[in-house]
């Protein structure tokens, strides 16, 4: 595997961010419609875990990190979602704290690579 570049990350993320953002829209859309199960994508982490990131010492003097010492913890809140009487599962208050969370990352992201790119152009103005 290639070297994974944060530009990259983010432009990933940002697609992933679109997929979520089309699925909310279309949850809302059809909040009337009977027997309409809610939609959702997968997690952002779970493409970073099946992304195998490891560090990589450059330089003979650049710290090394024993893997062994690092456990993560998978935490996930499952949405429970209501049926109505005409068996739609969209529950329009998730749906918008959702949609939140979706303008707060891309708030974010953006935020995070605009950082870097006038950091990349200080360095190479020098």
């Amino acid at each position: 595997m290639g070297p994974i570049h944060l530009f990259d990350l983010a432009s990933r993320q940002a697609q992933w961010l679109s997929v979520k953002e089309a699925a909310i829209s279309s949850n809302v859309a059809n909040a009337n419609t009977p027997g309409f199960k809610a939609r959702d994508v997968d997690p952002f982490s779970d493409v970073l875990e099946k992304t195998q990131l490891s560090m990589a010492a450059t330089n003979p003097h650049h710290l090394e990190l024993d893997a062994t010492g690092i456990t993560a913890i998978q935490m996930r809140q499952k949405d429970v979602a209501e049926t109505t009487h005409s068996g739609n599962t969209v529950s329009l208050e998730q749906e918008m704290m959702k949609a939140g969370e979706v303008n707060r990352d891309f708030s974010l992201n953006t935020s995070i690579v605009k950082a870097f790119h006038r950091m990349m152009l200080a360095a190479v103005r020098g």
